[in-house]
Formats: structure tokens, sequence, C-alpha cells
């Protein structure tokens, strides 16, 4: 018999359940960048919506009227302002573009804590798709602005909320969907890995965008929005949501006195001779959930408990309230809140900073400032895997924010001496100011929707992503509210405000890492037992 090629050898060397499990990962991977890339071209085409007016070139307007006129022979005459597109063509320009991006956060932020109840009692595959269908929908009407030739600013500012609230059936559908496929034992990794979404859709998006933004910015919204109108189709007819769908195993063994089941997790131990002396199990704080409450760290053999994964079909959605009783949810929401002010910050006034210190024209400040992005990558996948091995993601995350809070001092001081000391801070800021976000946004989520105190009720994943998000969306819109208001009496302000959020972000988990520090004392004192 003839030896099977090295291409055949390695795919039967993988099985059913893990190339289901690597689809689902890469699809969900690419949804959700498709959000993320529709999100970016309003950034890139503030330059185009308002102009530096600097003197005429008739010539170059004169083939832009005649260009307009073709698209567009029965509308009123092209907007003619060298200053920009009407009405951001005015004096007041940075309040306009500003109405925009708010406008947009804070849709984000009311509809998420409505699109995580709606979501949960919906089908997820459907749910995304029409979300998704009406985001391409909402994104490509911004663009059409252009070719219309529209100039009221009330059209792009309503575009920008009705997109903002679509977007956020993204989030908890796609958190929801990869928590059903990947159990709790190398969740934090898994998902650092897969949170890079966000920047690499923020990539394509930027490069997207900037093809068309000085000949046809109205394409650079449209053809975003035409990207995740397919995706959103791809999303119909291909997303599986729990692995039973497929008649898989729910999720990856892990160990053999771990067993799991879809999203419910079921810690079994074996009942010890201490526990008979007290009438009642005696639990080992290593099979503990990740956020516990003080009372059974796990499951004994002799209380017949089993969680099972049917609960995603048989059990009611959860309440609003009832989620926000969950241990941990309520800590790990205000603490996203100032993680993403500070994040947020970063993303909209850091091109901004290193062009003022570093004197660099706004597309090398703007290439400059992705690496920021580059560091939250590696940030994200860091925590993952620290919390993973450690198994404690408070912990994880406070540490972190302890160690950002002093980053971004010494970046606010490093950063005037030159490029070189500028690259480095902005890798290292970018890891420690992201990873917490990450890991918050994704395996702190998975881990709270999935908590025992649920009793195996799985639809509660969608509720609790949905609240932690956007709490933290609360803190997106405000961020940069904030350094907008501070930055004129110096960046020295804004980056003490950002430490300040941090600090704060670091207190609000202090109950939360001083539980699992307590779990972890007494993990130590059964094995001495």
């Amino acid at each position: 018999m003839a030896q099977l090629p090295p291409g055949i050898r390695f795919i039967t060397s993988f099985s059913r359940d893990q190339w289901y499990r690597a689809f689902i990962f890469s699809l969900t991977f690419l949804l959700y960048a498709s959000f993320h890339l529709s999100r970016k071209p309003i950034s890139i085409v503030k330059g185009e919506l308002h102009k530096h007016c600097a003197a005429s070139h008739e010539v170059e307007l004169d083939s832009y009227k005649e260009y307009a006129a073709q698209i567009q022979p029965l509308k009123k005459p092209f907007n003619a302002s060298q200053c920009g597109w009407e009405p951001f063509d005015k004096n007041n320009y940075k309040q306009l573009l500003g109405a925009l991006d708010y406008s947009f956060l804070c849709a984000y932020a009311v509809g998420m804590y409505l699109s995580g109840l709606i979501g949960e009692r919906l089908p997820i595959r459907y749910y995304l798709t029409g979300g998704m269908l009406a985001s391409g929908l909402f994104t490509a009407m911004f663009g059409l602005g252009y070719f219309y030739n529209i100039h009221n600013l009330w059209f792009y500012i309503m575009a920008q909320i009705a997109n903002g609230l679509v977007q956020t059936t993204g989030w908890p559908s796609v958190v929801t969907c990869i928590g059903n496929w990947f159990g709790k034992g190398r969740r934090g990794l898994i998902m650092g890995i897969w949170n890079s979404h966000t920047s690499v859709g923020n990539i394509l998006g930027s490069l997207i965008a900037a093809y068309w933004v000085s000949t046809c910015w109205g394409l650079s919204f449209v053809v975003p929005g035409v990207i995740v109108a397919v995706m959103g189709i791809v999303c119909f007819l291909f997303l599986i949501e729990h692995p039973k769908d497929v008649s898989c195993s729910c999720t990856p063994s892990s160990s053999s006195k771990t067993f799991l089941n879809g999203t419910a997790r079921c810690r079994i131990q074996m009942p010890t001779l201490n526990a008979k002396e007290n009438g009642k199990p005696q639990q080992d704080p290593e099979m503990q959930h990740l956020l516990t409450d003080s009372e059974n760290c796990s499951v004994s053999l002799n209380s017949s408990t089993v969680v099972s994964g049917e609960g995603r079909h048989g059990t009611s959605a959860i309440s609003f309230l009832g989620a926000l009783r969950i241990p941990g949810v309520v800590e790990f929401s205000l603490c996203l809140l100032f993680a993403k002010l500070v994040s947020y910050t970063f993303l909209f006034w850091l091109p901004l900073y290193i062009t003022s210190v570093e004197h660099l024209d706004a597309k090398r400040a703007g290439d400059l400032s992705t690496l920021f992005d580059v560091g939250g990558i590696f940030g994200g996948i860091l925590a993952g895997l620290i919390s993973d091995r450690l198994e404690k993601r408070a912990s994880t995350c406070g540490m972190m924010l302890l160690l950002a809070a002093p980053t971004l001092y010494l970046f606010s001081t490093v950063s005037k001496m030159g490029l070189e000391a500028t690259v480095v801070m902005l890798l290292i800021s970018g890891a420690l100011v992201n990873g917490p976000y990450a890991l918050i946004t994704t395996a702190v989520s998975a881990d709270l929707g999935t908590h025992k105190s649920l009793k195996g009720n799985a639809r509660a994943l969608s509720t609790v992503t949905a609240i932690i998000d956007g709490t933290g969306s609360v803190g997106a819109a405000l961020g940069p509210l904030l350094a907008g208001l501070i930055s004129p009496s110096g960046w020295n302000n804004v980056f003490y405000m950002l430490m300040v959020a941090d600090a704060c972000a670091l207190l609000l988990l202090l109950r939360l890492i001083q539980k699992e520090l307590q779990c972890d004392a007494d993990h130590t004192l059964f094995k001495e037992h």
C-alpha cells in the first residue's frame, strides 16, 4: 500500500470535532472582523470631509464638478466648497465630526443592553445575519450621501445611530457561539488569539477606506458595507450555533475528573473522609469555577446533580436583573468601563498626540499609531495564556492594570525623547492597556455567562456578554470626550486622567482578586489534608 501524501496525513490527523471547531473559530473571527472593518472608514474619511482651506485649485475643482455632474445629472449642483464636504466645511467642523463619533458610540452602548436580551430569545444564526445585513445597509447609506449629494447633518448622524444600534448584534452572538464550542480549560488563550479580529478588521478597514478616500470617499463606505452584507449571507449559510447541532462532542476533553457539557461545566469530585465527618461533601477549591461565591466550589458525586446542555432549549431566557446577580458581572462590567475608556482614548487621540509630540504628518502618525494595536494583540494573547495557567482571570487583569498605570506615565515622558522610544512604549502600553480589555470582553464574559449559579441555562451568555460590553461602551464614549475637554490644558493632564481610570478599574476588581487568592489558600489547605 502506497504511503499517504503529507497533506492527506495532516488532514486525517485531526478529528471531525477538531475540524468543526477550527471552522467555527475562523468563521466567527471573519464575521466580527468585518464589523470592525465597517467602523474604520469614518476615521479615515474625516480628513476629506473637512480640508484646510488653501489656495484655489480651479482645474481640480472643475474636473470634480464635471465628475459630479456625470454621476448625478438630476441632482442639485455639486458642493463646491474647497474646505471639504458641506456641512463639515465650517469652522465648527470638530464638533460636527465629533457628533458622528458620539452618535455611533452612544447608540452602541445603549443598544448593547437590549441586544443581549433580544439575542438570547432568537437563534444566533438568524439574529447575527439580520444584524450584519442591516449594518451593511447603514454603512453604505453613509457613503450614498456622496453620490446623492446630501449635505444634511442629520442624515449622517442618523446613519451612524442606526449603524451603532444594529452592530450590537455582533459581539453577544459571536462570543456566545465561540463559548458554546470551546470549553473553559484553554478558553483564555483561544479567545486571546481570536480577539485579534478587532485589529485585523481595523487594518483592513483602513486600507479599503484609504484606497478611495481621495477620489470618491463614498466608496470608502459602500465597499465595506457590501463586505459586511456578504459576510452576513455567509453567516446564514454556514454558522453552527452549538456542537450538538452537528452531533459533535460539546467541549474538548480536558481531564478525567472534569466533565464538560455544552456551555455548562460540571466538576465531579470523589467524596473524601473529611466529607463524611462533616456530614456533607468536601469541596476541592481546584475544582472551583473561575468566579465563585461563598457556596460550593464543585459538585460531589454523592449529589446526583448533573448540569446538562439541554438547558439551552429547555430553560427560559434570563432577565436583565438576573444576569446582574451573577457573581462578578457588576465588578467586571464597571472595570471594563474604565479599561475601555483608556483604550478608546488612545484609539481616537493617539495619532494627534504623536503628531504634536513627534512633529510627524498625519499619515505617518496614523501608521505609527497602529503599533498600539499590535501590542494589543500580544497583550490579549498573553493575558489569556496567563489566566489559563493561573486559573485566575481577575488576578491577571489586576496585575496588568497595576502595571499599566506607571507605564502610561513613562509613555508620556519617554515619548518626548525620540521616535525609537515612542515605538517601544507604544507596544508595551498597547499590551498592558488592551490585555485586560480583551480578556474581560472574551474569556471572562464567556465564563460568567456559563456560571454554575445558572444551573445549566446556557441562554444567559448573550445577555451577560451584552451587559459587560455595553457598560464598557459607555467608557468608550466618555474617554474621547474627556480627552477633548482636557487636552487644551496639556497632554500630561490627559495621561493623568488615563492613570486614574486604570486605578479605578483595579479597585473594582479587588474583591474578586481577594476571592481568587482565598480559594487558592483553601486549595493548599485541602492538599495538606
